[in-house]
């Protein structure tokens, strides 16, 4: 099945070919699509439990473009999914909403099985979904043929975006099994390289330095991006902030600025979590999720990343249990100073000029902000100076007039 935006390069390993997004490794409520397909003998032939959204950038009819992100509800219809026959393969096929269709289907070899494409398709006459929109769109693409063996069952929880054409896919937490056999869903699993728990990382194309008791120090501050996400027309997310993604491996620290002007985004917003995600030609994505904690407050509670640098070597580090950016619902925080967001032993994440809000955003603008403590520590100290430097100046000017009255007393002594 093919997470963040953008076709990453060819789709040659288990985890490319079946496209898939974790975004919180099971923490998130989010619909899931459950389906277990049963044959002419009502024998289970065909298992998939999945997560999927799209975010469709459209035309209007003003030559403008707008985006829409379609989360599939779990009631979605599974008409036409099929078991195979000797004259068609076996297919799953989804349909929700206004005329929203997708549709996947698998090969057999010998002894195993694999993905052969996927397609999606909508409609946008539906005003309410595409408000202004111009024209009807479909997409369509294929994914390079994977083995998974026949007795396996193909389980990725791992975070994957794919752009193709004007529609990023998001797929994860993905379970599926097809041809089964005997009405038996496999206990083995066949797991993808993203959720594999060794990685690599590549610095040919990283500015590197050997590792030193601080931290190293870039090149250049990163440039801060503004990031938005929308549920429909109103804008459900912002963000702005400078990132510096800080990598260690083999004993070499990599620092990476990311560039936005360069870099896509998207996200998606619920009701007690909203995800933001970015990418671009190394990364394949850096997610951002935050959640609500008590009723009245959000934090960011997790963070995932995934590289897929030019040599095709990976890195991927995650952590969704995390407590930063604390701040009550219906404000923004913000950070001015540099911050450090502490993922794994391998990865952290430098950040500048940070202002978040990831609920309650009223007209697509910031509410009013809380500081971070580096921030509030700083506004702090400045009051101090000014008084301590208007305390020094007041004991100079009374040191002056000590010294201006003993001279005025000199000139009446007596001859």
């Amino acid at each position: 099945m093919a997470r963040s935006c953008r076709l990453p390069r060819p789709l040659v390993t288990v985890h490319s070919a079946l496209a898939l997004l974790c975004l919180f490794l099971g923490i998130l409520k989010i619909d899931t699509l459950s389906l277990n397909l049963k044959n002419s003998h009502n024998a289970t032939c065909l298992y998939a439990q999945w997560q999927m959204n799209f975010t469709i950038e459209y035309e209007t009819v003003n030559h403008g473009l707008k985006k829409v992100t379609i989360q599939v509800p779990s009631n979605a219809s599974y008409n036409g999914s099929d078991c195979g026959t000797d004259g068609s393969l076996p297919q799953i096929q989804v349909q929700f909403g206004s005329g929203f269709f997708w549709n996947v289907n698998f090969n057999r070899e010998t002894s195993a099985y694999s993905i052969g494409n996927i397609s999606f398709s909508y409609d946008t006459s539906d005003n309410n979904t595409f408000p202004d929109a111009k024209e009807k769109v479909n997409t369509a693409f294929e994914v390079n043929s994977v083995e998974v063996p026949l007795d396996e069952i193909f389980r990725c929880h791992s975070m994957r975006t794919i752009k193709e054409g004007n529609v990023t896919h998001n797929y994860w937490d993905i379970l599926v099994q097809a041809f089964i056999q005997n009405d038996t869903i496999s206990k083995k699993e066949f797991v993808c390289n993203k959720d594999s728990p060794a990685s690599t990382v590549s610095t040919t194309t990283l500015t590197t330095e050997p590792v030193v008791p601080s931290k190293p120090i870039p090149e250049e501050r990163p440039i801060p991006g503004t990031y938005s996400v929308k549920n429909g027309s109103n804008v459900c997310l912002l963000a702005t902030m400078g990132l510096q993604l800080n990598i260690t491996k083999n004993k070499v620290t990599s620092l990476l600025n990311i560039n936005p002007n360069v870099t896509d985004f998207g996200g998606v917003c619920l009701k007690q979590t909203a995800i933001l995600w970015l990418n671009d030609s190394i990364i394949d994505n850096l997610e951002f999720l935050f959640a609500i904690k008590n009723g009245n407050r959000f934090y960011l509670k997790g963070v995932n990343v995934s590289l897929s640098l030019v040599n095709s070597s990976d890195f991927t580090a995650g952590k969704n249990n995390l407590s930063y950016w604390d701040a009550p619902i219906g404000s923004s925080y913000m950070c001015n100073k540099e911050d450090t967001i502490a993922v794994s032993d391998t990865f952290q994440i430098n950040t500048f000029d940070l202002r978040v809000q990831p609920f309650n955003v009223m007209e697509g603008k910031y509410s009013t902000a809380q500081e971070c403590f580096a921030d509030s520590d700083l506004n702090f100290l400045i009051p101090i100076a000014v008084g301590v430097a208007l305390g020094f100046l007041i004991i100079l000017v009374f040191i002056s007039y000590i010294i201006g009255r003993r001279k005025s007393h000199t000139g009446y002594q007596s001859v």
